[in-house]
């Protein structure tokens, strides 16, 4: 695949989002540990969370650890080691104390949001992965929970929903984090199989259609053919509508001269979805009229490149013409469309319109640059046996 669309190929699938974290609020999911009011280690606790001084802070947190941090209450002595040294920026020990924690509660959901938390900052999209796992496991088994004794069935699920539903910040958060996270990975291949990860844990997400959009040209930037028609055409499968796979694929077949009848009625959907698209918040009316443009001529090409494996070269010159000006915000869509366009010319016998669509490929920087200028070549060796 000479050409790869790459993700500007599915620009305005997805708007990233801002978030901060902040304090983990939610009812609890994972083991209760009761503070008795007025205690001794109430006391210490108010202490510990009134001091603002970071060694002060500390030497507090040590000295509950060592005197009253037994039995459950280790569980919370190592949050507050969390909480600590996350606010430090210490994230390596961050993960120390968080995975003591999960040794003592496996189902501690503010846990996994907090190592998301420090995972992501850190920037380190392994931890992100291996934490953010954890997540799904956590969810199903508490849903799973049979009513503690004493407590009604429909209470006790009553209890669970208020629970879910109050930390539905918390994993939107977790989603978004790792989505954001290993949609940032450099390594194509890597990225790809993050994303498409992701999106098996989380099915039911709003990132997880985007993230599999995401995968798709990332497995294609990978070069991994198979995986990039097996998450395209299943996301397409879940969203018929996604254009951003419609247009992965009519570029795919028609370039390859497979399914051709498939690639046409997708870039034919792109262009009927884009006429009735609206604006998404936050985009300014340039860059939703710019990305519209874009999508339009990529349909636009695709079809034209359907064209001509069908030796329909009038109706890919038409095509490629309408295409053209659509796609001059993007140099490898319109190297290549001018690049296709001088051979639809070729064989119509158009040389002279040939010989400028070439040059208008061989103008910009694209992969199609030296190809143009070596089908240019040919005509001047044409022009010099004819004189």
């Amino acid at each position: 695949m000479k050409r790869i669309i790459g993700i500007i190929g599915i620009i305005g699938v997805f708007t990233l989002l801002v978030f901060a974290a902040g304090t983990v609020s939610g009812q609890t999911i994972g083991k209760f540990v009761p503070i008795p009011a007025g205690s001794d280690t109430d006391h210490a606790l108010t202490e510990i969370n009134g001091t603002a001084d970071p060694g002060q802070k500390l030497a507090l947190i040590d000295k509950f650890s060592s005197s009253l941090g037994q039995g459950d209450m280790a569980i919370v002595a190592d949050d507050l080691y969390v909480n600590y040294y996350i606010t430090q920026k210490n994230y390596d020990k961050a993960f120390e104390y968080g995975d003591k924690l999960f040794a003592l509660d496996p189902d501690n959901l503010a846990n996994a949001v907090n190592m998301v938390r420090a995972a992501s900052e850190k920037g380190d999209i392994d931890k992100l992965m291996a934490y953010g796992e954890k997540v799904p496991g956590i969810l199903q088994r508490y849903k799973a929970l049979p009513a503690p004794d004493g407590v009604e069935a429909s209470t006790w699920q009553r209890q669970q929903n208020e629970a879910l539903d109050s930390n539905k910040d918390n994993i939107t958060y977790i989603e978004q984090a790792m989505f954001l996270g290993f949609y940032r990975s450099t390594n194509a291949a890597k990225r790809a199989a993050l994303l498409t990860r992701f999106a098996q844990l989380f099915p039911d997400s709003q990132f997880a259609n985007q993230a599999l959009g995401v995968a798709a040209t990332s497995y294609q930037q990978a070069q991994n053919v198979p995986k990039m028609l097996e998450v395209a055409n299943g996301l397409l499968a879940k969203d018929p509508n996604n254009i951003g796979m419609l247009l992965l694929l009519s570029d795919y077949y028609s370039e390859k001269g497979e399914q051709l009848d498939k690639a046409e009625a997708y870039a034919k959907r792109v262009i009927v979805l884009l006429g009735a698209a609206t604006k998404p918040e936050g985009v300014t009316d340039e860059q939703w009229q710019q990305q519209i443009s874009l999508q339009k001529g990529l349909a636009l090409s695709a079809l034209g490149q359907v064209n001509i494996q069908k030796k329909d070269n009038e109706q890919a010159v038409q095509n490629f013409k309408a295409a053209g000006p659509l796609l001059k915000s993007d140099e490898g869509s319109y190297g290549r469309n001018q690049y296709r366009l001088g051979f639809a010319l070729l064989n119509l016998k158009k040389n002279a319109e040939a010989k400028d669509a070439f040059t208008q490929s061989a103008s910009v920087n694209s992969a199609y640059k030296a190809l143009a200028q070596a089908k240019l070549k040919t005509f001047d060796a044409a022009a010099k046996k004819k004189t």
